[in-house]
């Protein structure tokens, strides 16, 4: 048993089929979640919630997800994985029944915030059982490409199974299909899973839970801010001067907290380091520029090129297929030639530069659906080539293990939350700036184009004004979007640094060490 790939699972299953068996739990615990946003539209035409109130839901899942690094290690020292994975399915399918009863936003979000929590957990939980089978030897720039073929190539495989479901039946069918992935979980754990635990259990003593929810806060009034803002008119509004504040009071307080207990959930050891701040900014560069597909890239598909659904999300096999190339590009370059940081990150920008320059080019009214593989080509390829190699920059930057996890954490902030929600809502401002003065100027003309369109009414004029002004609004963005990048790629070209990836994960045998001393000094004070 000592010797098998996974020790956890019992000796009537087949050893080449176990690591497998594991790969499609965390598929499963991947695409499952509390609301999927591939399905927004159906799901906000049917009940009485806003775009906003999904999308907060969403976002919600995300932080609990990243907080939820920060413990992992603890938890996996503290319960065995057949617990945890059942704990964790059986929480997901009552948050899945609850997010596709319940119309209270309250509720829809804290649901949403829980699952990340536990979904994180059951994927931790199944990854770390065959980190040795991925790499041996330990090397993170090899278990990273390995951990963001999984985290992109599941994204898209949500989309594309939500979009496909919503189409043919009802978006609950998606959190049915769920229920039902997570039910055969639950009873092929119970059947192929045993209670084995190859270390002594460590107690969940020392934990700052007062500082994850600080910092859970904060984030969750970051988002709130920037999902509600345009809602709202921005500081207009009471509530988003109400959310400012209290995520200042959270940041502050939690600052303030970490200058003196002795285990911060995130400390400033981890605050001050330069990998993290550097990884923060790429990511709001990135999202920021990959920010259309958020913004305005599904109403130019819809209401310019008039693609239903389905149409729509086809495209999204080439965004899946850009991920795998890029992973395996990445696994090949960076972490097999072991190519610099610098090389990855220009690489990356350069096809962020071709998707931008591609979609200002072709944007047009009658363009065909095959000029749009390229471009979603490269942004799925630039996306998980940058990921990946941030992600490497945190693990090599030099922290103690224990504060690699909390490196880990903002990196989920970064990613997941901060750099996609600011980029979208900052372009998104943008976007409709931009396209209210375009119809401003287009408006002036609307006496001459009346008099031109005989026969036509003042609203299919004013449709068709629209319908341009959003057109051109779409195509000047582009163009924005790719002079910035561009400027990127030649700032990145005149930085200097020759880091290549070499960072090794140690044995969980020396990473347990490391926090039953921290547990002892915690007893002994």
């Amino acid at each position: 048993m000592e010797n098998s790939v996974v020790p956890d699972i019992r000796d009537f299953v087949p050893e080449k089929l176990k690591p497998w068996l594991v790969v499609l739990f965390v598929l499963i615990f991947q695409i499952s979640g509390g609301v999927y946003l591939a399905a927004v539209t159906e799901m906000v035409g049917s009940t009485a919630l806003m775009q906003e109130d999904v999308m907060m839901a969403g976002y919600a899942s995300l932080v609990g997800m990243s907080l939820t690094f920060c413990i992992m290690f603890r938890l996996k020292f503290r319960f065995p994985i057949k617990t945890g994975l059942l704990v964790c399915a059986f929480v997901l399918i009552v948050c899945n029944l609850i997010c596709m009863q319940t119309i209270c936003v309250p509720v829809l979000v804290a649901t949403c915030f829980v699952a990340g929590l536990f979904r994180m957990w059951a994927i931790f939980f199944c990854n770390t059982t065959i980190q040795l089978w991925v790499t041996p030897k330990r090397v993170m720039s090899v278990w990273f490409c390995f951990i963001y073929l999984q985290v992109q190539g599941a994204l898209q495989l949500n989309a594309l199974f939500t979009a496909y479901i919503a189409f043919w039946a009802k978006w609950e069918f998606m959190h049915w299909f769920i229920v039902g992935l997570l039910l055969a979980v639950v009873l092929t754990v119970i059947l192929c899973y045993r209670h084995y635990h190859s270390m002594m259990r460590l107690p969940l003593f020392g934990i700052d839970w007062f500082g994850g929810f600080l910092w859970g806060g904060f984030m969750m009034c970051v988002v709130f801010v920037c999902v509600y803002g345009n809602y709202y008119d921005w500081y207009l509004s009471v509530w988003i001067w109400l959310a400012t504040i209290i995520g200042i009071v959270a940041l502050c307080l939690n600052l303030w907290r970490a200058s003196f207990i002795r285990h911060p959930y995130i400390d400033f050891l981890t605050l001050r380091c330069g990998a993290v701040w550097k990884m923060f900014a790429l990511y709001i560069l990135l999202d920021f520029l990959l920010a259309p597909e958020h913004v305005f890239e599904h109403a130019y598909f819809e209401n310019i090129l008039c693609y239903d659904s389905l149409n729509i999300a086809s495209l999204n096999w080439w965004i899946l297929l850009g991920v795998i190339v890029g992973s395996v590009f990445t696994y090949v370059t960076f972490a097999r030639l072991q190519w610099r940081y610098r090389t990855m990150i220009i690489l990356s920008f350069i096809s962020v530069t071709v998707y931008l320059m591609v979609f200002y080019f072709i944007a047009d009214y009658n363009v065909s659906k095959s000029a749009f593989y390229f471009p979603l080509f490269c942004r799925g390829f630039a996306y998980v080539l940058c990921a990946i190699t941030l992600l490497t920059s945190i693990s090599q930057a030099g922290l103690p293990f224990p504060n690699f996890a909390q490196g880990l954490t903002l990196h989920g902030f970064g990613g997941a939350v901060l750099g996609g929600v600011v980029g979208s809502a900052v372009l998104g401002e943008i976007f409709e700036r931009v396209f209210h003065r375009n119809m401003q100027w287009m408006g002036e003309s609307i006496d001459r184009l009346n008099g031109c369109a005989q026969g036509m009414s003042f609203e299919e004029i004013f449709g068709a004004l629209n319908k341009h002004a959003l057109a051109v609004t779409i195509k000047e963005i582009y163009g924005l979007l790719t002079i910035c990048s561009i400027f990127l790629v030649i700032a990145f070209l005149f930085y200097k640094s020759s880091l290549r990836p070499t960072a090794i994960h140690p044995k969980w045998r020396t990473v347990r060490r490391l926090f039953k001393r921290e547990l002892k000094e915690d007893v002994e004070l």
